[in-house]
């Protein structure tokens, strides 16, 4: 199943949002790093609802590496705290939120960004199912290339999920260029707090 996921209750959301969809349990994923992680995350719950974070092993995931994520809910999935950040990742948003919190992270974009990357974390978790999301990430900030990622929740007891392992990939070429070209013609890079 596709849908949106933005929050019905968000007033201030631009239409923007609207370009940014997820998918719940995907099964087909193109993308290297996400059809990996989605193959390697079944094979290491077998017949478990999820696998427990100690079974990820970084020496596994190597190649994949710069694009993964650990996320950990915090108050009852009140919200989440970026445990682990890939420097792909980071060099896409322009900035390390490792330690921060969704809401302290997205908070420069909004209420509206806040509430839909939440949204997604909590489907995740709450009800310990993969989760895909894509899009156009320029609802985000100019200058952010289309996505594409998934969410894979993890558990200590087998059945309260404590950790998401998470994979966030673009087109690195394609957003290099855009930069480039925006530095060439006196442009300047969004700046993140």
């Amino acid at each position: 199943m596709i849908y949106n996921y933005q929050p019905k209750e968000t007033p201030d959301m631009s239409d923007a949002l609207l370009k940014a969809y997820s998918e719940i349990d995907p099964k087909n994923l193109t993308h290297p790093t996400l059809a990996f992680l989605r193959s390697y995350w079944d094979e290491k719950r077998g017949a478990r609802l999820m696998p427990s974070r100690k079974e990820i092993r970084p020496s596994d995931l190597r190649s994949h590496l710069g694009y993964v994520l650990m996320i950990e809910p915090i108050d009852d999935c009140a919200d989440f705290r970026y445990r682990l950040i890939g420097t792909l990742v980071t060099q896409y948003f322009l900035t390390d939120a490792t330690g921060k919190t969704v809401s302290e992270s997205f908070a420069h974009h909004g209420t509206a960004a806040v509430k839909g990357v939440t949204a997604l974390l909590r489907k995740t978790a709450r009800d310990c199912i993969p989760m895909r999301s894509y899009g156009d990430a320029n609802w985000l900030q100019q200058g952010l290339e289309s996505f594409e990622a998934i969410y894979l929740p993890l558990s200590d007891d087998g059945k309260t999920c404590n950790m998401i392992l998470h994979a966030f990939v673009f087109d690195r070429s394609k957003v290099m260029m855009a930069r480039e070209i925006a530095r060439a013609n006196g442009g300047e890079l969004p700046v993140i707090s």
